[in-house]
């Protein structure tokens, strides 16, 4: 976190959740098994236990997945009525274990908290919850780089998957190229540590690189979108808070499914009651009681957004544009992308 701070993007301009519900629905319907809320921080949003059930009931149309990323500040508060919710996936955010250390990288107290979040998770794996934990760690070079094998550790009696993540360039982060610590240097700590080392296999659209230690209960994982991009196998869509869709996480082209959305209601945000009225409207549409060119409705501008998602996917390239250009491309800081 910033010492000043981050500017806060206007509500107005915010997906709501009816719109983020019906963007859900849509994706799903397309084949999307696998949704991740972030942030921000999802924790804080006063409706997220309303928003995770309105997501869940999409289990019976495809979806299986329903996971988020979180400081872990707040989580276990929320945690028993999140898996009741439909959640099945933690992504923790996590950069230090020491609690000192954790006060000066996120300027508040709550280290405590996180580690109840932690062992919240696991005393309700072991009654069959079935959440899927992992721990992101970004690593960087003389700020965090000495804790890699004490977070290694953690995997050794814990049922959970590490990941570090290779430091990476987005605005405000204030990027150094010298704070990069890279897969093969992790690696070669860790190895030097725990020579039995072992790769496991991933799945075809991972996007993580795993790896076991022989008598270890959990995992150890590395993204390496630096130093070795795996563009070409990634199949995730993010969607900004303010209803941008962004096909790569580096690039900064973005198309706006908010805009389109909203044509259904005249411009303005949809709220419950609109989308209530826009749900009524398309069923007497459904069943031959308003004429089909009727200005609202929640259908008209669907074959709309799957146009102009469609011409978004085919349009995402290969792979990024490398280190030399990235560090230099203008880019949404991480906390307006969602990560």
């Amino acid at each position: 976190m910033p010492e000043e701070g981050v500017p806060l993007s206007p509500n107005r301009e915010l997906l709501t959740t009816p719109e983020i519900v019906m963007l859900s629905s849509i994706f799903v319907s397309q084949g999307v098994n696998k949704i991740r809320l972030t942030g921000g921080e999802p924790t804080v949003r006063r409706d997220i236990l309303s928003l995770m059930r309105q997501i869940g009931a999409l289990r019976p149309r495809g979806l299986k997945q329903l996971c988020i990323t979180t400081n872990g500040i707040s989580l276990h508060r929320k945690l028993d009525s999140m898996v009741e919710a439909g959640l099945t996936g933690v992504n923790l955010s996590l950069d230090t274990l020491d609690p000192w250390q954790f006060q000066i990288m996120t300027r508040r107290k709550g280290f405590d908290a996180v580690q109840k979040s932690i062992e919240r998770i696991l005393e309700m794996n072991k009654v069959g919850a079935g959440i899927k934990l992992k721990i992101n760690c970004v690593v960087m070079r003389g700020v965090n780089d000495r804790e890699v094998l004490p977070f290694v550790e953690l995997t050794r009696e814990k049922d959970l998957e590490v990941r570090f993540i290779e430091y990476m360039p987005f605005d405000g982060n204030k990027w150094n190229k010298g704070k990069m610590f890279s897969y093969d240097e992790m690696l070669d700590l860790i190895r030097g540590q725990f020579p039995g080392l072992a790769k496991v296999k991933d799945d075809k659209n991972d996007t993580s690189k795993t790896w076991h230690i022989p008598g270890f209960v959990g995992r150890i994982g590395f993204i390496t979108s630096m130093t070795h991009n795996f563009c070409g196998t990634c199949n995730r869509l993010r969607i900004t808070g303010d209803g941008n869709l962004k096909v790569c996480l580096f690039g900064n082209a973005e198309v706006s499914l908010r805009d389109i959305l909203r044509k259904s209601n005249r411009g303005e945000p949809i709220d419950e009651e609109a989308y209530e009225a826009m749900k009524q409207i398309e069923m007497d549409r459904k069943q031959g009681r308003v004429p089909p060119d009727q200005p609202l409705g929640v259908a008209p501008n669907e074959a709309e957004l799957l146009d102009v998602i469609g011409i978004a996917v085919k349009g995402k390239k290969a792979k990024h544009a490398g280190l030399g250009t990235l560090e230099h491309m203008k880019n949404r800081p991480m906390i307006l992308i969602g990560g």
